[in-house]
């Protein structure tokens, strides 16, 4: 069964109109799991890749096993005030209001190359706020890498347009 079959979607969640694409029944099948990070590592193994980010909370999840099958460090890209040392942040805009994500200032040092990972890209606000302090930190952002690509929100496209390279597993077209 492919990766795409693992994945549960939930119709009008988290409102009307909307098709979550939940990735937990995909983490709790421990042969689509191996899939998945098989994947990325197939990918990334050959790549010099100093560190991997991982966005909260599932790119956690998703990048940790990847980061250390090739040997990289991570690193996490998280909420506001769940840091506990000096952090840069960078704020977003949701479709009603704004968010905002942390990394610590000495994840990073100038030059490293990164790859970001999270389980999704929608509209990429979060991998653009992300790529935005990875970049504030001068990382050498390699590639933006999700499980899934929502392509009908436009995410995808919104980083490669700044110039991204960007890698996804599967895609579902409708949101």
């Amino acid at each position: 069964m492919p990766i795409k079959s693992r994945v549960r979607t939930i119709e009008h969640y988290p409102r009307p109109g909307i098709m979550f694409r939940d990735i937990t029944t995909l983490l709790k099948d421990p042969v689509g799991f191996q899939l998945l990070i098989r994947e990325f590592v197939g990918r990334y193994r050959y790549m010099q890749i100093d560190k991997v980010v991982g966005i909260e909370s599932r790119g956690f999840i998703l990048g940790a096993p990847v980061a250390y099958e090739i040997g990289a460090g991570f690193v996490p890209i998280r909420k506001p005030g769940k840091l506990p040392a000096q952090t840069v942040g960078q704020d977003y805009e949701l479709e009603y209001g704004t968010d905002r994500v942390e990394i610590h200032t000495d994840a990073i040092l100038p030059g490293d190359r990164v790859l970001l990972i999270d389980d999704l890209v929608a509209t990429g606000g979060t991998a653009l706020a992300s790529v935005a302090l990875l970049q504030t930190l001068q990382a050498q952002v390699v590639e933006c890498a999700f499980a899934i690509d929502l392509p009908d929100l436009g995410g995808m496209a919104r980083l490669q347009a700044l110039g991204l390279e960007t890698f996804t597993i599967t895609a579902f077209e409708g949101h």
